[in-house]
């Protein structure tokens, strides 16, 4: 049967796309509905977070000692930029053995694992009244470092670590001594020294890294008595005009500073 030209030519334009026979049948873009006056502004996401506040503790200005224990050093020379606080893990505390709770100029009675002496400010003992020669310290002679507290008053628990990359030297009856690249000396005074035999039991096994372990806190002194805590000192070059002598220089700058790095997690 024939059909008529009408519905031919009607079949004939439907199976065509829409620009004309032979084309390819697209979809046209749907395009996004532009906000309406008034509408509030989409949300741009989550901002950067802010950075966190950096974490800080309680302690005084380097020079400031326990009154009567003697005059500190007026030097705030940063002498180890960089190193590693010397003990591995916080809370430490920076303070007199000798003129804290337990000490024999001690302000009033209690033990040395006092609360008290586990508890914040730091405070400065380099310089502190002593007969040893010391020629940053006003009267030219004193403590020669920094006395500082483990986290709890307990022997051979608390791992003390080296500054700086570099050579145990020395190992003796109650001192570490450590020779970092730099060139500066570091002194660890009161470690379980049983222990720290043990770990380096000759000449090929004391290069160290920084940050590596090298012992534990205690309390030996060669026999004689002494109380729970790490002593730490710092030699380095010291200009006297004519060139440079290597001596005793103030710890607690430097202690700061790597504490304030260890407590924010730059280590």
């Amino acid at each position: 049967m024939r059909r008529p030209a009408a519905l031919a030519a009607l079949l004939l334009l439907t199976a065509c796309s829409p620009g004309g026979c032979g084309q390819t049948a697209t979809t046209p873009e749907k395009k996004a509905d532009a906000p309406a006056p008034g509408d509030p502004t989409p949300d741009p996401g989550p901002a950067t977070p802010p950075a966190p506040t950096p974490v800080s503790w309680p302690h005084d200005g380097g020079g400031a000692l326990y009154p009567g224990s003697g005059s500190g050093a007026t030097d705030a020379t940063l002498w180890a930029v960089g190193m590693r606080f010397p003990m591995e893990a916080g809370p430490a505390y920076a303070n007199s053995q000798v003129y804290g709770y337990g000490g024999f100029a001690a302000p009033g009675p209690g033990g040395q694992c006092d609360a008290r002496n586990y508890s914040y400010p730091w405070r400065d003992n380099f310089c502190e009244t002593r007969s040893w020669t010391n020629g940053m310290c006003p009267a030219g002679k004193g403590h020669q470092g920094q006395d500082i507290r483990p986290a709890t008053c307990e022997k051979k628990v608390h791992w003390v670590v080296a500054a700086e990359k570099g050579r145990i030297t020395s190992i003796g009856s109650y001192t570490v001594t450590v020779l970092g690249d730099s060139g500066r000396i570091y002194r660890y005074l009161h470690m379980d020294m049983p222990g720290v035999n043990a770990m380096f039991p000759n000449e090929a096994s004391r290069a160290v890294t920084r940050g590596q372990r090298i012992g534990k806190v205690s309390a030996d002194f060669g026999g004689s008595a002494t109380t729970i805590h790490l002593h730490f000192e710092i030699k380095a070059p010291v200009s006297n005009g004519s060139g440079a002598t290597v001596m005793f220089v103030p710890t607690y700058s430097s202690l700061v500073d790597s504490y304030g790095r260890l407590l924010n997690g730059a280590g």
